[in-house]
């Protein structure tokens, strides 16, 4: 994706100082555009946990680069020093954010992929940053193929409209900004847009971060992609009115039955859907699927943050970003993150491979090396 014209991804090896991993901080967003460095595991890990970096994918691909980071520190002791160091790391970096699998992923397959080298410390820091480059590769690669799945949804409610704009609700952000490159729920819209097949895009604002009306508001107008924000509880008058053709959201963890977890707010937005017969889909790459949980209400655990969060509202003033308070100051407030929608209210999952029913059949259906 682009930034005033320049293509980025969301996260890099600095070309001048391989030791340097940068990001785009996205708590500046939409007001500034800041890049930072990372030369610490305790710097990824604070940024995974205060959301410089978020999204499923960008967090699996920052936990990546932070194994990297880890093995440069671990590089002067013995061998059996070095892994030790880069399990420790590697729980410090899974222990940020629990809901997302993706995280647990990656660390997971650094932590494989070094174990199974045969060689002196340089070639398996070699092995630790070739494995990062190829976490973040994947992702974009995963992700531009949603965007080529996905785009066939679109232009069927096109052709069914002749031609008139195709209206589709988000929720949060699962664009380029959430992944390293075109996102999930964005990249069918990116696709279709780029076709030249009219979209309008209807942005939850995504409370408490405002993530929709932050950063995917932000995403699209860079790409020139017509939207419209709106507050979090608008979504189902639109529904009601007619005035949605398809929701597309993302997902932090989906089981291979099919049920979706995504940021706080999705499962009421797949109910409206549903009660007024809006097609509900979810994009995600396969390494965001849970291949060992049934029961996604039951068992995805979900993540309480602070309450601050809740509480006080950032913002551009006179230049500058502050944070105000909202709530009365002795009020407590509660911020869960995610929430559970149930496979049974969604009408499909977009995926590297293909589009599918969210069941386990349909699931197992695409990827049946998976199957027990």
């Amino acid at each position: 994706m682009k930034v005033h014209g320049k293509h980025y991804r969301t996260i890099w090896i600095n070309k001048d100082d391989p030791k340097v991993v940068q990001i785009i901080d996205q708590r500046h967003l939409p007001h500034k555009f800041v890049i930072e460095d990372l030369t610490t595991v305790d710097e990824v890990a604070r940024a995974i946990k205060d959301m410089h970096v978020r999204g499923a994918g960008l967090i699996g691909a920052t936990a990546g680069f932070g194994m990297y980071i880890s093995s440069l520190l671990a590089s002067q002791q013995s061998e059996q020093a070095f892994m030790e160091a880069l399990m420790s790391d590697g729980e410090k970096l899974k222990a940020t954010r629990p809901t997302a699998v993706n995280l647990e992923w990656a660390v997971n397959r650094q932590l494989e992929a070094v174990a199974a080298v045969q060689g002196n410390i340089e070639t398996k820091i070699l092995t630790c940053r070739d494995m990062a480059q190829t976490i973040a590769d994947e992702d974009a690669e995963f992700c531009r193929r949603i965007g080529e799945h996905g785009v066939t949804i679109i232009e069927e409610i096109s052709l069914a409209k002749s031609g008139e704009t195709v209206n589709i609700l988000t929720h949060c952000n699962a664009g380029w900004l959430a992944f390293v490159d075109y996102g999930t729920a964005t990249a069918p819209v990116y696709a279709a847009h780029d076709k030249g097949i009219k979209v309008h895009v209807w942005v939850d604002e995504t409370r408490p971060r405002n993530q929709g009306a932050g950063l995917t508001a932000w995403e699209l107008g860079q790409h020139g992609v017509p939207h419209t924000v709106i507050v979090d509880n608008v979504g189902g008058h639109l529904m009601q009115h007619g005035m949605v053709d398809l929701v597309i959201t993302g997902t932090d963890r989906t089981t291979y039955t099919g049920d979706v977890a995504n940021k706080i707010g999705t499962y009421l937005k797949a109910l409206a859907a549903k009660d007024n017969h809006v097609p509900f889909y979810v994009g995600l790459p396969s390494s965001t699927f849970d291949w060992q949980i049934r029961d996604g209400v039951k068992e995805i655990p979900i993540e309480n943050r602070d309450e601050t969060e809740v509480k006080y509202i950032p913002g551009l003033l006179d230049g500058e970003i502050r944070s105000v308070l909202l709530t009365p100051e002795s009020s407590r407030a509660a911020n869960y993150a995610f929430d559970v929608t149930p496979s049974r209210l969604v009408t499909g999952l977009i995926t590297e491979r293909g589009i599918c029913d969210a069941s386990e059949e349909g699931v197992l259906g695409l990827y049946p090396e998976k199957r027990k």
